[in-house]
Formats: structure tokens, sequence, C-alpha cells
């Protein structure tokens, strides 16, 4: 349900088409609150192509969605959870980040997007000490951390081991083991900083400090080489994740290389034998990637080792499972002008987004006007006491005839006492500085570009249509997620005994379908299959069926023991159901028979069987039965004459 409820908040936010409506019609009041029929409209022309029932795609049918939805908000409200402070964090996190996509310069973006294509026709191998020290840290942490990573840097700069250092100082997660050696990366492989760092550290030197999000590094660059062309793989994967099996993994995928040495087609076995189902469907075959790209340097370290098209490697152990990979295409290097559109949307994404937003300040500026007060610092020189630097001290009231304006920024005019009680505030948070003067410019710069900022973002709400639309919507799908979650999802999953109650009543709906407990044999020849079939005749086990026809080396068998029902894809269709030895069924180019040991008849499960289900419909009745409270609970009044405004717009 969460996974459902988030695609839909996504495909939500990523439309941007827009009807304007006047904003006086009102479509629906909820206990006297007016809806505006803009926001429906906008709502309904975004979501239509997701309405499942054909009965709620025209405005009537799909106003009864909408009612829904604006119900479960004005609960939410009334639950107090858009006062949380995790939503209203969540919230500001998303404000700010939208906002700033809408300062965003074609150039500044551009110039990111040709460093980075730059950057990566060359991998850079290196090595790193981490301090750790995240932008949330308190500055005497701050401050500890810097003066550590700058003397373990005069340590390296004076020829101590670099490995020895980082084994001995670096606070990486297995540094001790991997004495912070990174191997070789590109661009967007590390944060923005750090990437940059690297890429202006010569060979063989030691970088300058630099500071990321997860503190301050000092980097080694040991070796620079042109990037490794793009390729195109296919893989077949057996899981060693899936709890108890009754074969080996890499005993399996061995047998499977072999068959594949045999002549039997790579797509094939991918789609009958991967682990991996998203790539079985097509094969085995996998996006084009380059290194750096997958979460397995193994897996990327054995498809680069195949040097020419079509050969296979050998089973291969990842964090996945075991491998066989095979080598489909190597990739020309695509041009600039090829991954523009690429290279800007990672661009403006992360750590570049933030070296963007760096020069923002003076646009906004420029675009509203701002005026400044150069008289400020010399009264807070005599209004801020020296306690302040001790972190002490409480501010007393300016008088309205002191209370000057510090600065203008558009239409708003911004106090000396609202900057007051941010010296106030910020005096226990800002990093410890030498003097009264230090502390009172650094809370200045910090203050106006806050001030700043919030404007802008406030500004934006009521002058870009498309962002207020956004930003309301993100609102309410937080809001949605969180009375979701308190008032279905986690009940769902707490309320056992409901739970139960709910099974007990529904249970005729989760039913096994007709199963056999059987052990399938899948031969890679008609006569192999007949040999399996007389030898099961003849009382002869899994065991040493597969030891007498499949020598060393060889595979010509594989058998797969366990409970199926009758429509999994393990067994033949159209398979008699009855005890005892099927006849030969020719699939996908192999021969597969059947040992049915017992038929099983279709039955009620178990809760523990489909609890996944039924844990769904139980979310489901929750809900349903919610959201009747909800309409008893409210008062919802439908505006007719906007409503046939709208059908005759919308329809």
């Amino acid at each position: 349900m969460k996974k459902v409820f988030s695609v839909f908040v996504l495909l939500v936010l990523c439309t941007t088409t827009v009807v304007s409506q006047r904003s006086k019609d009102v479509i629906i009041e909820i206990d006297g609150e007016p809806v505006y029929a803009s926001e429906f409209t906008r709502v309904y022309l975004k979501n239509l192509d997701l309405v499942q029932e054909e009965s709620q795609k025209d405005v009537d049918g799909y106003l009864d969605l909408f009612i829904d939805y604006k119900l479960k908000i004005a609960e939410a409200r009334a639950q107090g959870l858009d006062q949380e402070q995790a939503y209203v964090s969540e919230f500001q996190k998303y404000r700010n980040q939208l906002s700033r996509n809408y300062l965003y310069e074609d150039k500044l973006t551009a110039d990111m997007a040709r460093e980075a294509y730059e950057r990566s026709k060359e991998e850079i191998d290196a090595s790193h000490i981490l301090i750790m020290a995240g932008y949330e840290a308190l500055p005497q942490d701050t401050l500890k951390a810097y003066n550590k990573i700058k003397s373990i840097r005069e340590k390296a700069l004076k020829g101590e081991d670099f490995a020895t250092l980082a084994k001995k100082y670096s606070e990486e997660p297995n540094a001790n083991q991997s004495a912070g050696r990174l191997g070789y990366f590109t661009a967007f492989s590390m944060v923005y900083p750090f990437e940059t760092e690297a890429y202006n550290t010569p060979v063989g030197e030691v970088s300058d400090i630099v500071r990321s999000s997860f503190g301050y590094h000092i980097i080694k660059v040991h070796d620079r080489r042109e990037r490794l062309p793009k390729i195109l793989v296919s893989h077949i994967m057996i899981s060693d994740k899936k709890g108890a099996r009754n074969f080996d993994p890499k005993e399996r995928a061995n047998e499977i290389l072999t068959m594949l040495k045999q002549g039997r087609s790579f797509e094939e076995l991918a789609k009958e034998y991967s682990d991996d189902e998203a790539s079985g469907r097509q094969g085995g075959t996998l996006a084009p990637f380059t290194k750096g790209q997958l979460r397995s340097s193994e897996f990327e370290d054995a498809a680069y080792n195949l040097t020419k098209v079509g050969e296979l490697s050998e089973p291969i152990k990842t964090a996945f499972g075991w491998h066989i990979i095979r080598l489909d295409e190597v990739f020309e290097e695509e041009t600039f002008e090829e991954q523009k559109e690429f290279l800007e949307k990672r661009a403006s994404q992360g750590d570049r987004a933030k070296i963007i937003a760096t020069t923002i300040n003076n646009k906004i500026k420029e675009k509203y006007g701002f005026k400044p007060n150069p008289d400020y610092f010399d009264y807070f020189e005599n209004y801020v006491a020296d306690s302040a630097l001790a972190r002490k001290w409480t501010r007393s009231p300016i008088p309205a005839s002191e209370d000057k304006t510090l600065f203008t920024i558009g239409d708003k005019k911004v106090a000396y006492s609202d900057f007051a009680d941010y010296l106030q505030d910020r005096q226990k948070s800002i990093p410890a500085q030498r003097d009264k003067k230090s502390f009172i410019l650094r809370a200045y710069d910090e203050f106006e570009t806050n001030e700043v900022r919030e404007y802008f973002r406030e500004r934006l709400e009521k002058e870009n249509e498309e962002y207020a639309g956004v930003l309301h919507e993100y609102r309410d799908g937080l809001l949605i997620f969180e009375v979701m979650e308190h008032n279905i999802w986690s009940k769902a999953k707490t309320d056992s005994l409901g739970l139960e109650a709910y099974y007990q009543k529904h249970k005729q709906n989760y039913r096994w379908k007709k199963r056999v407990d059987a052990d399938v044999y899948s031969a890679n020849s008609q006569e192999i299959a007949q040999r399996v079939q007389l030898m099961l005749r003849e009382g002869k086990d899994p065991e040493e069926i597969r030891s007498e026809l499949n020598p060393p080396y060889t595979v010509n068998v594989m058998v797969t023991q366990g409970v199926f029902e009758v429509d999994q894809s393990v067994l033949p269709d159209a398979l008699e159901l009855k005890t005892g030895v099927s006849k030969i069924y020719p699939r996908n180019n192999s021969y597969t028979i059947v040992n049915i040991k017992n038929v099983l008849p279709e039955g009620i499960k178990e809760l523990q069987d489909a609890r996944g289900a039924i844990v769904n419909d139980f979310q489901n009745q929750l809900e349903k039965d919610w959201m009747k409270s909800l309409h008893e609970k409210y008062d919802v009044k439908v505006n007719q004459r906007t409503l046939k405004r709208l059908k005759r717009t919308l329809e």
C-alpha cells in the first residue's frame, strides 16, 4: 500500500499541466472551509490517466475520489499531524529544494554539465581519510574534527604512509581494513566537493582539506586513466538469499554454465532459472553501464574482464548471489550533445545544485530590490553584551524609537528586533568567535541569507502558479501519508486480533489451487528424458538420477523438488494430475518429466500462508470503514453551479 501511494504522489508531482479557474469558484465546502475549482481541475487533469475504474473518470465520479482526498486532509489537520515536527521538517526541506529549482539558470546548469562530461572521460584511483563532522554537527565538534584532519594531513605531507594513517585515524566504516582505498571513480560517483578536490589533485600528491556532508577529508590520488567504455551484458543470477533451497546456488550456476557450453540458449535459461526476475524476463539483458555505476564491483570487474562479444564468465559471487555473465556489446563514447539532457539533469541535483544555489542571493536581490542599513553594526556592537561569546546573553527589548529597518527586500522590511531575536538564539550554536565583532558579522550574513531566501519562497508561491500547485500537492501528499500511517497502515500491522477476525470472516477468499508434491526433471534431450522416465519407474531417487546422467563437467538433467500449484511455471502446461511418473513434455528446447508423489486438493490457506494478501485486504477494509466515519463526521457541500460549469469545461 505504501509503495502504491508513493508512486501515486510522485506521478502527481511530475505533471505540470494547469487549467486556470477563477479563484472565487468554490467546488465544495468541508465544514464551511472552501475548496476551489482550480485545485479540483488541476488534480483531475493530472490524475485522470491513473484512475482505473471507468465510472470514476467523469467529473462526477472523480469528484467522489476528490472529496475522500480532502476529507483525509481535513482529518489529518484535526489530528494535529500538520504540526508534528517530522512533518514540518520534511515539508520545509522539500519547499527549500523545490524553490531552488526555480532559480537555476540554463548557463549555470550547462557549465556544470560540461564540467561533468569532461571529468567523466577520466577515472581517478584514490584513497581518503575521513574525520566525521556533518553539517549539523555542533561548532566545537566541527572545529575538533578540522584540527584533527589538519594534523593528519601534516603527517602525510611529511611522508608518513597514507594507508597506515588511514587505518589508524580514518573514521570511515571499515577503514582499518580498506586503508581508505576507494578504487577508480569518475564524475557523479562521489559527492561534488570530494570529486572536485580529487580531480584537482595531481597523481601522487595529497589534497587540501575538503568538507563534505560526511565531514572533513584528505585525498591521495594514486592514478588517473581513461574511462572504460560503456558495455551491455546479460546475466543469469542464482540467489543465495532465498532461504532453504534443495540445491546449492553455486552448483546450480555451474550446471547452467555447462548447459550453455553445450549449446543451450542463454535467453531461455535466463527466463527459466534466473532469480533476477526483471532481467530474466528479458532473457537476462541488463541496462548498459560503465565502471562505478553498479552496486557490485565484483560484477563490474567480471564483466569488464570479458573481451569478446558472446564470451561467458565463470560463475562469480556477489552480495546478490552467483552470476554467469555474457558480454553483448561494447559502446562507443557518446558526445556531449548526446548526453547533455542526462548530464544537465544530474547537474541540477545533489551537491552540484548547492553550488549553483550559492550564486542565487544576488539574483534575488537584483530581482526584487535590496536596501541594507550600513549603520546597523554600530548599534549592535553596543547592544550585544560580551556574554554572547559565552552563549549567555539575554537580549533586552529594543525601544520602538530605535527599532529601525535592518534591510529591505522587495516590499518586506526586516527590523533590528528581528535580528536581535536571531542573535539571541544563534549564540547558542554559532561556532566560537574570537570577538564580538566576528560574532555579529557572521550572524548577520546568515540572517540576511535566510531572510532573502525566505522572501523569494514566499513570492514564488504567489507569483508562480505551477510552483504553488506542486507545493500545495506535496503538502497534502505528506499529510495523507501521515494520516494513513496513523489510522490504517500501522493499525493493520499491529492489530493481530483484528487481522485474525478479518481472516476468519473472509478466509474463503484465500484458497490454494490444486497442487502437486513433485520432483520436476528438465532434460536437454529426448533421449535423456526417456532414461529419466525409465529410472523413475525403477524407483531411483533424484540424487541417483543426477549422479548417473550428469557425468563430470556435464549437465544433462536438472531437478527441482517441492510443492507447486498447477499453474506455476516450473510445471509443464496441461500436466496430467495423477500420482506417478508423467509423460515427457517438450518445452523451451528441453524435455520435462514430473514425478508426482501426491496430488493436493484445493483448500483454504492458513493465515500465515496468505498473510500479505490478507493484510492488504484488511487495510482496504479499515480504510473503507474509516472513510465512512469521516463522511459522517464532516459536513460536505457541493456547489452545483460550479460543478455544472466544470462539466461543460472538462467533458
